[in-house]
């Protein structure tokens, strides 16, 4: 055999030089060149089929209108769909114990809120480890919280409140949409001495609809999913968790400015992916969903609906949520609040 019909089989992605004198790049090999980095399965294919976005939560509340927002900016800007899915279970856990046990190809995510981070802070024993079963993706959003009561409650101040919880300890009930409420208001029942019930819900949508019902009096609400219902007279606002008050409802003060000094609570949201993710899909995720939530437009909404977007890179994301861990831990050790 000469040395002109020799032929060499290349490994995936390697160039492959002619064996004639000029040492050009033969056709074939520039396509296995690009086969061997954009072949099946390559990370720079991704997404080329639709991707399921979990979370594990009831619709309608705002951590499924947060993910709706995404998803719906993902698929444009992907041209694959982002498919919401949502599994109200067990404070969301039953939902990110799915996205910590599928494949890791970015097939299958998770948008969660403060309650993943609280769930490890309280110390409950959970089917997945928080920081080394998921890999961060992108901080999308936070939102403020809102102290509401049914208008039928004979409060019309956070002092109101405290002033008739206290005359009559547990004859009021709160309701939870998940850790992300709950702890906040049994962090302000430890900073007032009050004695309020704790009914759990596995959404905003399931609780807010009880609490506009009359079933349940009092709430620690996501601003996303109670202004609305405050602005058509459905519940009335006290005041804002956070330290600073609300772009929507600048009259309304902060709970630390009605009587109870240092109270501060907020509620994020963000996206995570199975552990062992490639980082080129991470990457192409947060790069998509940061343009997506700093787009004006989207600033916009967000904030009509009290709430701000946030970004970053993966690496913050990781950091920004070990943070919280360790602060609601702290948080829960001090008020002696304990898992459920």
């Amino acid at each position: 055999m000469n040395a002109d019909a020799r032929r060499v089989v290349p490994w995936p992605g390697r160039a492959v030089r002619s064996a004639g004198p000029t040492g050009r790049l033969r056709p074939c090999a520039v396509v296995l060149i690009a086969l061997g980095f954009a072949g099946p399965g390559s990370s720079l294919a991704y997404p080329d089929r639709p991707v399921r976005l979990i979370v594990p939560y009831a619709p309608a509340g705002g951590t499924d209108l947060v993910a709706r927002m995404v998803a719906q900016r993902l698929s444009e800007s992907t041209a694959q769909p982002f498919v919401v899915d949502n599994r109200p279970a067990v404070d969301g856990i039953v939902g990110s114990e799915l996205v910590a046990r599928a494949q890791p190809d970015g097939y299958t995510l998770l948008l969660v809120s403060t309650s993943h981070a609280i769930n490890a802070a309280l110390g409950r024993k959970l089917p997945y480890d928080t920081l080394r079963d998921f890999a961060p993706i992108v901080h999308t959003a936070n939102q403020q919280l809102l102290l509401v009561v049914h208008p039928a409650v004979a409060a019309k101040s956070v002092k109101d409140l405290v002033a008739l919880a206290r005359a009559r300890p547990d004859a009021l009930n709160y309701g939870s949409s998940s850790n992300a409420t709950a702890l906040p208001m049994e962090l302000f029942k430890a900073m007032t001495g009050t004695r309020i019930q704790h009914v759990p819900y596995k959404g905003s949508g399931p609780m807010l609809n009880e609490l506009i019902g009359g079933q349940i009096q009092v709430s620690v609400a996501a601003a996303i999913s109670a202004i609305p219902h405050v602005r058509s007279g459905r519940l009335r606002a006290l005041a804002i968790g956070d330290a600073r008050r609300s772009t929507e409802l600048p009259d309304l003060p902060t709970i630390a400015e009605s009587g109870v000094p240092g109270y501060q609570a907020t509620i994020w949201t963000g996206m995570f992916a199975p552990a062992r993710t490639p980082t080129p899909v991470i990457a192409r995720i947060n790069a998509e969903a940061v343009r997506a939530v700093q787009s004006a437009d989207f600033r916009a909404k967000l904030i009509e609906l009290g709430a701000e977007p946030a970004g970053g890179t993966p690496a913050q994301w990781g950091a920004f949520v070990r943070e919280e861990i360790d602060k609601w831990a702290r948080i829960a050790k001090s008020a002696k609040i304990v898992a459920d």
